[in-house]
């Protein structure tokens, strides 16, 4: 999510949408490279303790094992 600079209430619902039909199913969403604006938004919302965030692919990619 590097590329994202802002999130309105259309993207929250479409990463909601995603994580439930992903978590439906028995996968897993992981979000990485938040910029301030961006995770602050999700801090304010109380989003940021329902995804799985975090600071590179790294430690997403081993977050899934």
């Amino acid at each position: 999510m590097a590329g994202v600079v802002h999130i309105d209430s259309s993207g929250i619902g479409e990463l909601m949408m995603n994580y439930t039909t992903l978590r439906n199913q028995g996968g897993d969403l992981k979000l990485m490279n938040l910029n301030k604006n961006v995770r602050n938004l999700l801090q304010v919302t109380r989003l940021y303790t329902v995804f799985d965030v975090h600071d590179d692919q790294t430690s997403a990619l081993k977050a899934f094992q």
